[in-house]
């Protein structure tokens, strides 16, 4: 059994597709997967002993696979490079995205009907939908879901240099972590807290005497994440903004919990079963599967969710949410 999914973007949504694989080799224990995915993506899928063939998304690539004949292509993305690739390679039977004869999007098979019409349904995706992503992608796949988790291996050798970075900047084996994503993707508005916001946050969090708060971030946030650390005397730590992807996910590794908006270090978190405080502004908080592992801190402004790029409100749904409740939570949680 051949399987060639394709599932090109964003980073964190290529992580969390993994909790498919565990159906597909469920149904299909002998089944040989192939993954085709973008170059930044392609590190997450190192070390997966579900996945055969990891392959990075380009012309040569795309080429190759049309002369290749699979027993089953999933194609998960409703863009335009994934559902023409989907659309001309070969395959017995095809589920999710494509495109139709006048190059409109279009679906192969009946069970993924629900997934499309959550793409063209404000109504449907923000206030009617209770599922997850992960059993969305089941259903279109017409897999049994069994609450399967997201697939992140990190190596012996990977989990030891986070611990030896972490040990040079004073952080050591046994200390309670709070690690602390100050940033997240620009393709929506109103993803990031403020200075003031994160400020207050780690004020609060310091109030419980054992807690170590680390920065995380990519070089987006450098600056931000310098003077944040630069307030503080003693307790918060920057984990450095140039680590590479599985750098970063050995590093998330170490934390006890994760605070985090919807973005890849959210995505990471959960994969890597740490304890998650997601907080949703402008994205859908019902979408993501926590796996009772975590808490999700949502904002209660009416035009929230809005996936808009752009907000004209003065006060926006990330400025207003309550962030008193993530130290409550954390106040109860075992170091």
């Amino acid at each position: 059994m051949k399987i060639l999914i394709i599932k090109l973007s964003a980073i964190g949504d290529v992580l969390r597709t993994t909790t498919l694989l565990h159906g597909l080799k469920r149904k299909w224990p002998g089944s040989e997967i192939t993954w085709i995915t973008l170059p930044e993506a392609k590190d997450l899928l190192k070390e997966n002993g579900f996945v055969d063939d990891v392959l990075e998304f380009n012309r040569k690539t795309s080429r190759d696979l049309e002369t290749h004949a699979f027993d089953l292509l999933i194609c998960l993305d409703k863009e335009r490079n994934s559902t023409f690739l989907a659309t001309r390679l070969k395959a017995k039977k095809k589920i999710g995205f494509g495109r139709d004869s006048k190059g409109k999007l279009s679906i192969f098979n009946k069970e993924s009907r629900y997934a499309y019409e959550l793409g063209i349904s404000d109504e449907l995706k923000f206030k009617i939908n209770k599922k997850t992503y992960p059993e969305i992608i089941y259903e279109m796949c017409g897999l049994d879901y069994r609450k399967d988790k997201y697939i992140l291996n990190l190596t012996d050798k990977e989990i030891a240099w986070a611990e030896s970075r972490l040990k040079g900047i004073g952080i050591k084996k046994g200390d309670f972590i709070v690690g602390l994503n100050t940033g997240a993707g620009t393709r929506f508005a109103n993803k990031i807290w403020s200075f003031d916001k994160h400020k207050a946050l780690i004020q609060g969090l310091l109030e419980k005497q054992d807690t170590k708060v680390l920065l995380l971030g990519g070089k987006r946030e450098a600056g931000l994440n310098k003077r944040l650390k630069d307030v503080f005397d003693s307790r918060v730590y920057s984990a450095g903004c140039d680590n590479t992807l599985r750098e970063f996910a050995s590093i998330v590794k170490y934390c006890n919990a994760i605070i985090s908006g919807d973005t890849l270090a959210m995505h990471i978190g959960i994969a890597l079963d740490r304890y998650v405080i997601a907080v949703f502004g402008p994205t859908c908080s019902q979408e993501i599967e926590l796996y009772g592992n975590g808490e999700k801190i949502v904002s209660d402004m009416d035009c929230s969710p809005c996936y808009k790029r752009e907000c004209d409100k003065k006060h926006n749904c990330i400025a207003t949410i309550n962030l008193k409740l993530t130290n409550l939570t954390l106040s109860n949680l075992s170091t």
